[in-house]
């Protein structure tokens, strides 16, 4: 059973910082991508940044705020100068070979609340 355990997150006021970061339960060599998805309620969830095939992707909204990297089976989000609309849960996803095939994992989500 694939796992993403995540952990960080939680109240920060503006301009601060945040760094999350989530294992996964298989090797890298079965890790096609990994990333950070975001939600908050009543609006669609949106990719805030992956990795995938060595490079790095962000939202046009973080780019220059956040990092995205990845330590073999762990990926970790740096989160600076962070503002309310950056206000969401966060979930940890991964694509990952299977001896089934090819699927997409997520974590359990973490909240980030941005306020003074």
């Amino acid at each position: 059973q694939v796992q993403l355990v995540e952990s960080g997150g939680g109240l920060v006021q503006p301009g601060g910082s945040l760094r999350l970061s989530c294992a996964a339960s298989v090797s890298i060599s079965r890790i096609n991508a990994m990333g950070w998805y975001r939600q908050t309620p009543g609006k669609e969830r949106e990719r805030v940044a992956i990795i995938i095939d060595g490079g790095a992707f962000y939202l046009d909204s973080v780019k220059g705020r956040f990092t995205v990297g990845q330590r073999q089976n762990t990926v970790y989000l740096q989160m600076n100068n962070l503002k309310p609309e950056d206000t969401a849960e966060y979930s940890c996803y991964a694509e990952i070979e299977t001896a089934w095939g090819r699927f997409d994992y997520w974590g359990q989500g973490t909240q980030v609340t941005v306020s003074s």
